[in-house]
């Protein structure tokens, strides 16, 4: 087994210490000649500081790292300039305290390297001073590297205020570098999202914004095609461990990890933490999204009363507003697709529509927010494999006296005995099934609420919150619901589910084998 470069985001120490590479260096030249000022936003670990790292690396004029790689062919100069690489990760953002400590100890450590004796404590003219006296003492322009530049107003989104005065404090730093530019040779911020209406980048109009563009769709991430090429050997072994062939390893891989999706219609692009950590640890997991889901996201999908069912029918929002997340503007779908829980299935008529990527991220989202809308005893977690075992057996009676015990625990102050409430309650649970359930199902005639598949059968769930288990099954019978399966082999049950609005709880059910 070869090395899996987890967790090293440092271009140089991957290449002279033998991990394994996805060569995204004709990116780097592309970018490196394209233009001066650019921005990139990727959800977080998606390889946007090992991007940064390979920059300084080709700028630095370091050939002997990319020998063999795309940018030895393209480049055939590899002059040296002079980098500042500020990484906005290194601190922890409390206060403005935090951030004016932050900003100094990125500032010192090229300072110290270059002998430069600041003549001022604020830290944009200590910025500025930097640039200018950089390319003084070089005799080249400076390339300005910024590694999530975006880090201080994440961590203070649930303190308005704060995150006010941190905008500030960061509109008047990043502005330097409209203000240096004939010393600046490239500039590339990167973060998780775009606060271009709301200050930061009000003054940085000469960024280019490729973060959607779809020449660098492909800049972080791995493709398809990046994952089969650079990693064959490891695939094939998680197949023979997993009991798998290689084809079938390949899907898991791309049903787990893979779609997500940067640009109107461009190729879908797998997680790289997740793919390495599964060939790595030859197992699948759910790697990405155990590393944290920020709580002030699901905070405020909780306050702003988000409806769960838009993940089921499709997520709508303007192009105007896809990349940009205001933290006052109660609409929390921005940052949900710029930090990755969402990514673009389809886009017309100027609006793009959204969706969960891939399984590992509907899976681990819908369950981070199950807790908000129903209620577990202490001690008592929610197995979806409980339900699936139901009916891989064919026990629906079981299924639905299970489904009937999972609404009784529901606390009166949790439920609003709206309609749209038990909706959600009744997608959260299928969807939390994983690849066994798929809820809102089209057909040609509508859709039913669920549809469960086992080895054995195919079952189709209606469910009636204003009706009878009678009603319930005659329209999934009138409106064919069953009808996309009537060439499968298997059986298939159609299941009519009576809903008592007044006591809160699944009442009947009705169930009818198809064939």
């Amino acid at each position: 087994m070869r090395k899996m470069p987890i967790g090293i985001q440092t271009f140089e120490d991957i290449i002279t210490d033998g991990y394994v590479y996805v060569d995204k260096t004709e990116w780097v030249y592309r970018l490196a000649n394209e233009g001066r000022y650019f921005f990139l936003g990727r959800p977080r670990r998606f390889g946007k500081s090992l991007l940064l790292s390979t920059l300084k690396a080709y700028f630095e004029g370091k050939k002997e790292l990319f020998r063999g790689l795309a940018a030895e062919g393209l480049e055939q100069e590899w002059p040296s300039y002079p980098v500042l690489h500020l990484d906005l990760n290194v601190a922890s953002y409390r206060n403005v305290d935090d951030l004016a400590l932050g900003l100094d100890a990125n500032l010192r450590r090229f300072e110290e390297k270059w002998d430069i004796d600041p003549q001022d404590a604020f830290a944009p003219t200590r910025f500025y001073q930097l640039i200018q006296r950089v390319y003084e003492k070089s005799g080249r322009k400076v390339v300005v590297l910024v590694d999530e530049y975006d880090r201080p107003l994440l961590q203070t989104m649930e303190n308005g205020g704060l995150q006010d005065e941190m905008r500030q404090a960061l509109k008047g730093f990043y502005g330097v570098l409209k203000s240096a530019d004939q010393w600046l040779r490239f500039v590339l911020l990167t973060g998780v999202t775009k606060f271009s209406k709301i200050s930061v980048f009000s003054d940085l109009n000469m960024l280019r914004d490729i973060s959607m563009e779809k020449a660098y769709a492909g800049v972080c991430g791995i493709s398809a095609r990046e994952l089969e090429a650079c990693f064959e050997p490891e695939l094939r072994a998680l197949a023979e461990s997993n009991g798998k062939t290689y084809e079938e390893a390949v899907a898991e891989m791309k049903k787990r990890y893979d779609g997500y999706c940067f640009t109107k219609q461009g190729e879908r692009i797998f997680n790289p933490f997740s793919v390495l950590n599964t060939l790595a640890k030859q197992e699948f997991a759910y790697y990405w999204f155990e590393t944290g889901t920020p709580t002030f996201l699901i905070e405020q999908m909780k306050r702003d009363r988000f409806d769960l069912l838009r993940f089921a029918e499709g997520v709508k929002i303007s192009a105007e507003d896809i990349d940009d997340y205001r933290a006052d503007g109660g609409n929390p779908v921005p940052l949900l697709y710029q930090s990755g829980y969402l990514t673009i299935g389809g886009y017309a008529n100027n609006r793009y529509t959204l969706g969960f990527p891939n399984e590992e991220v509907r899976y681990g989202f819908l369950k981070e927010l199950l807790p908000y809308y129903t209620y577990r005893p202490p001690g008592q977690a929610f197995f979806a494999d409980d339900f699936v075992d139901d009916l891989r057996a064919g026990n629906v009676d079981g299924f639905m006296g299970r489904m009937k015990a999972f609404f009784a625990n529901i606390p009166y102050e949790l439920n609003d005995k709206t309609e749209r409430h038990y909706q959600v309650i009744f997608y959260l649970v299928f969807a939390l099934m994983g690849q066994y359930a798929r809820a809102e199902v089209h057909s040609a005639k509508g859709r039913s609420d669920a549809v469960v598949e086992t080895a054995e059968a195919v079952y189709v769930f209606e469910i009636k919150l204003n009706g009878t288990a009678e009603e319930a099954l005659r329209q999934a019978k009138g409106r064919g619901y069953a009808a996309p399966y009537g060439a499968d082999a298997r059986k298939v049950v159609q299941v009519g589910v009576e809903f008592d609005k007044g006591e809160r709880n699944i009442s009947r059910w009705l169930v009818e084998a198809t064939k």
